[in-house]
């Protein structure tokens, strides 16, 4: 196989039949050994954790796909932690979709002065960032993505759709466990012409709570796979 891609968590590979495997690996985002999903590089290594993140990819992709929402997800071999997907071409250099069922984290640090940390916004609220980090991850609007020729305002409106369906099927099914969902990161390319969820639904692309405690992403991810 061609290696297409070394990422921070998952390697990426061409294969024959024209789909792309994904190569999940036990590196993590973090600082000074503490593993934090908003880390922009590898901080350490947790034994396991890549079967364990796709495992709880697997079980997301296939609720998905029995609610009728097309997905990249083909098949997966959790033994050796790899994930068969569709091709699909990102939106510009990589874009991140936000939906926010709580007010909170960087929401409340720009939008403070209106808003208090912990409301609902009812029925999610979803933005877009490009993926920089040197620029911080700019925010960027429906327009903005229209006349940087990113995508056109019908996919905009298709990604958003489907953003607030799956958001919600992950809500609740996490709600059958004591859990709530405050806020979830997705991504999103397109296939021949389609627009459809990439990448994986993991644990550290969420924030959860338990009451008012929050829920580090090890542990979320084996509250939802040793259900």
């Amino acid at each position: 196989m061609k290696k297409l891609y070394a990422g921070k968590t998952k390697d990426v590979y061409q294969l024959d039949n024209g789909n792309v495997m994904l190569k999940f690996k036990d590196d993590c985002t973090g600082k000074d050994g503490v593993f934090d999903p908003g880390e922009n590089s590898v901080g350490l290594t947790i034994e396991g954790i890549g079967k364990a993140n796709l495992q709880t990819s697997i079980y997301y992709f296939e609720m998905l796909k029995e609610a009728g929402i097309k997905t990249h997800y083909v098949s997966a071999d959790i033994e050796n932690a790899t994930m068969e997907v569709l091709p699909a071409t990102v939106f510009g250099h990589g874009l991140e979709v936000i939906c926010r069922l709580v007010a909170t984290g960087s929401f409340i640090r720009r939008y403070g002065e209106y808003i208090k940390d912990g409301t609902p916004l009812e029925g999610g609220y979803v933005e877009c960032t490009f993926k920089n980090d040197e620029k911080g991850d700019p925010l960027v609007t429906s327009e903005g993505l229209s006349a940087l020729g990113v995508m056109t305002p019908a996919m905009f409106e298709s990604m958003k759709e489907q953003t607030l369906k799956i958001t919600k099927i992950v809500a609740d099914d996490l709600k059958t466990i004591g859990l709530d969902l405050w806020d979830i990161k997705f991504e999103f390319g397109y296939n021949n012409g389609e627009v459809i969820l990439i990448d994986e639904i993991a644990s550290g692309n969420m924030r959860v709570y338990k009451g008012d405690t929050i829920v580090p992403p090890v542990e979320l991810t084996k509250l939802i796979n040793n259900r």
